[in-house]
């Protein structure tokens, strides 16, 4: 709900009330951000109160001596008129200066979302605040948009600016909201990484000055993602306040956390000044893209549901929206580009028997795709990998009763490619410098109109031609040299590439609803809101490695949902760490999110065989609950630094699927508990997911329980690892959700005196799933 009354604003969700004011000189102030306020609590009494000069400061006018915008919480702030704080604007004015001094002019309030022209943006808002200011001296003016999401307790805000003079308006700097808080002790969170290694969680104090999170890549990167939160240095998972944001855009970002002598803290996001330049001439606007904010004073968690539910009601559209996404098969990991359809085919047959849904044919298929040195941007199917033609084996893949897909990276060209050689100007690359290759690959140009046309035509022929359900939208490489012929100001080539990446994705999927698209960038270099506003789910690493998808997972889990996140069980030990880890866990950390698998099917043991084609069958079950359940990160009892323990919950609190997860064993392992969060009232079961021990991870220790002594590397003992297994230690409990909430002790750990049905064999990467389900209520129960 929206208010504006007596120059107060006041937006309320659910649980949070975000309010300012028109000051008597027409900036906004910023007045308060936290929980529900009552509907009395006025602005006077929650704003600050400056009731002497401040020394050092600059008055904005002779008639008010504590009138001074650089000790006041702003909404926004410009540059010239005293606040010495960073602007989330720079602007060369039309009259050649960089000062400005915008202040209100009117407001309105619209019912629901109002669209953005040139970019992606969130759907679905209860209410929208439109405020125009405008410059004192000029005619230029800014428009701010407040966009309120009730229920998500969600806000979101952007910026547009206009300019109607003569003279032209050049923008060099202006992030999509500005907002100060008063400090809180606050420590900021920030996901930060590479390759492989993508959304690792930092933790460090807000200090005076400022804090910078940023990426300069061409995309949002894996390097840091453009979300990131603020929380008062005692919250935890489930307790404290906490703030977050995020940005629906997929290019270069900034994003600054600035803290005054004063102990404001300043907070801004929007578009990445770095090389951005963008002139506007009379009658010409620019729109910033659309920045996300939420509050919570439930920790971590509560700031989390609040982003996921805002992911899947307002992010994420189409038919896919609240979907359950198939289990697939991709090839990659089993065969790179050393396949044939024979191979394949092959492999499909298994992948099916075993559960699978989707078949997803990977890099390789088309033109000299040999290797990572040639074919990119050419469309031409492969004849020697495929001597009848995709179609032909897309067909063939449906007639065993699962969907195909297929792979793409449209946004690259290899020099060694026919197009490149037709057409060296689609690249991006200085006109005479010798071009720098990543991957030995160059970027396509998207500004060009003629480059975005060349790929919507060839993508979408063989999208319909293969009548593919899935598209994998790999970019495999960093965009180093910023210039198109197609852009006459190359302060515009960032952004306008972005822009022209969107269109394309609006031109080739909008008219193909169907296709479930999974975007990917070397992994997780492009996980961000304005990709899942065209891609559901999004490769989250190229580390299929568990232990490793464990913190990538969870950092990743502080702002995107499960249902985001592609998540495959692959072979061990791993291609990216070589470390050896269970079947069991792989799967119990990949089923928190879109499952797949991608290993060479062909190698697996019958035991292994078995326990896949269960995992598959149990995931399905569960699926709705582990992609769109209320996931939670729950703290272990006794504070153990070796436990991951991740649980997703239904919406109705009737089921729990917890994840246990233990990274490393200790010596003689002290007792565990399991916590369960978030039930509805009532009795429950709770029961260990039944999951194989192999014999070959007891190496040579079996030989202290057979009768006879055999060779741990020999014929016999390799022989029944393949056809004979142990089942790990299942519990079952019944108890109430107070106990479960409070913690239920779990059986021993494996502490080297022996072995028995009721021990618990973690080891190192050790884990299970605890299934936690509702019985019925007395009223439900017959008589």
């Amino acid at each position: 709900m929206i208010t504006f009354k007596d120059n107060v604003v006041r937006l309320d969700t659910s649980n949070t009330t975000y309010m300012f004011r028109v000051t008597r000189f027409g900036h906004l102030e910023h007045v308060y951000y936290g929980a529900l306020l009552d509907e009395d609590d006025s602005a006077d009494v929650m704003a600050q109160k400056t009731t002497i000069p401040i020394g050092s400061s600059i008055n904005y006018d002779e008639s008010d001596k504590l009138y001074s915008l650089d000790n006041m919480c702003l909404e926004w702030s410009d540059n010239g008129r005293g606040d010495f704080r960073q602007s989330p604007t720079e602007l060369k004015m039309p009259d050649g200066t960089f000062i400005s001094d915008f202040v209100y002019l009117s407001h309105r309030i619209v019912d629901g979302s109002v669209h953005i022209k040139t970019l992606p943006s969130s759907y679905g808002g209860d209410q929208t605040l439109e405020i125009t200011l405008k410059d004192t001296t000029s005619e230029v003016f800014l428009i701010l948009y407040y966009t309120v999401f009730e229920k998500a307790d969600c806000i979101t805000r952007r910026g547009v600016l206009k300019n109607e003079n003569d003279n032209p308006l050049v923008i060099r700097r202006f992030m999509s909201m500005m907002v100060d808080l008063p400090d809180e002790n606050f420590m900021i969170y920030t996901l930060d990484g590479g390759w492989i290694k993508e959304a690792h969680v930092h933790k460090k104090p807000v200090g005076y000055g400022t804090t910078i999170n940023s990426s300069t890549t061409g995309a949002s990167s894996n390097r840091h993602n453009p979300a990131f939160m603020l929380a008062n240095d005692i919250a935890t998972e489930d307790y404290g306040h906490v703030y977050g944001f995020n940005l629906i855009y997929s290019g270069n970002h900034f994003s600054s956390v600035e803290k005054s002598d004063r102990d404001i803290v300043r907070i801004s996001a929007g578009i990445n000044p770095h090389l951005f330049e963008w002139r506007l001439n009379k009658n010409e606007d620019f729109e910033t893209p659309e920045a996300v904010l939420t509050f919570s004073d439930k920790g971590f968690n509560g700031m989390s549901h609040n982003m996921h539910d805002f992911v899947n009601r307002h992010i994420v559209r189409g038919q896919w929206k609240q979907k359950e996404r198939p289990v697939l098969f991709n090839n990659w990991e089993a065969t790179f580009f050393d396949y044939n359809e024979s191979k394949l085919l092959q492999f499909a047959k298994t992948a099916k028997s075993l559960g699978a849904e989707l078949f997803v044919l990977d890099d390789g298929w088309f033109g000299e795709r040999n290797s990572d040195e040639a074919g990119l941007g050419d469309y031409n199917v492969n004849k020697k990998k495929f001597p009848q033609g995709l179609k032909s084996f897309a067909d063939k893949i449906r007639t065993m009763g699962m969907d195909f897909g297929l792979w793409f990276e449209p946004e690259m060209v290899n020099p060694d490619s026919d197009l490149y050689r037709a057409h060296p100007e689609y690249a991006v690359k200085h006109p005479d410098k010798k071009p720098v290759l990543g991957r030995n690959q160059l970027v396509l140009d998207l500004c060009s109109k003629e480059v975005r046309d060349h790929i919507v035509e060839h993508l979408g022929r063989i999208l319909d031609d293969t009548a593919v359900s899935y598209v994998k939208w790999d970019m495999n490489r960093h965009i180093a040299e910023g210039f198109s012929f197609s852009v006459s100001n190359q302060g515009e080539f960032y952004h306008r590439y972005i822009m022209g990446l969107y269109d394309i994705l609006g031109r080739v999927f909008e008219k193909r609803p169907h296709i479930l698209l999974e975007s990917c960038s070397s992994g997780g270099n492009r996980f961000d809101l304005g990709m899942l506003c065209y891609s559901p789910q999004i490769w989250t690493s190229d580390d299929t490695d568990p232990i490793e998808r464990l913190k990538i997972q969870a950092g990743l889990s502080y702002f995107y949902p499960p249902s985001t996140m592609g998540a495959h069980v692959s072979q061990s030990p791993h291609q990216q760490t070589l470390r050896d880890t269970p079947l069991s866990t792989r799967f119990n950390v990949a089923c928190f999110g879109c499952l797949g698998y991608e290993m060479d099917l062909k190698y697996l043991s019958p035991e292994e065989k078995k326990e896949i084609k269960e995992q598959i069958a149990f995931y399905k079950k569960h699926r709705k609950v582990f992609q769109y359940g209320r996931f939670t990160r729950i703290r272990d009892a006794r504070g153990k630094k070796n436990k991951v323990i991740w649980q997703s919950t239904s919406n109705d609190g009737s089921i729990a699927l917890t994840g246990f997860f233990q990274t490393q064993a200790a010596a003689a392992e002290s007792d565990d508990k399991l916590i369960v969060t978030g039930l509805r009232a009532g009795r429950y079961i709770v029961r260990t997911r039944p999951q194989r021990l192999f014999i070959e991870r007891f190496g040579g220790l079996v030989k202290h329980i057979l009768p006879v002594e055999l060779n741990p590397d020999g014929f016999v003992l390799r022989m029944a690892n393949r056809f004979y297994s142990l089942t790990d230690c299942v519990e079952e409990y019944e108890c109430s959700d107070k106990a479960l909430k409070a913690g239920i002790p779990l059986k021993s750990q494996f502490m080297g005196t022996g072995y028995n049905k009721n021990v618990r064999m973690l080891g190192d990467f050790g884990s299970n799933i605890y299934i936690t389900t509702a019985q019925p209520r007395r009223e439900e129960e017959s008589p």
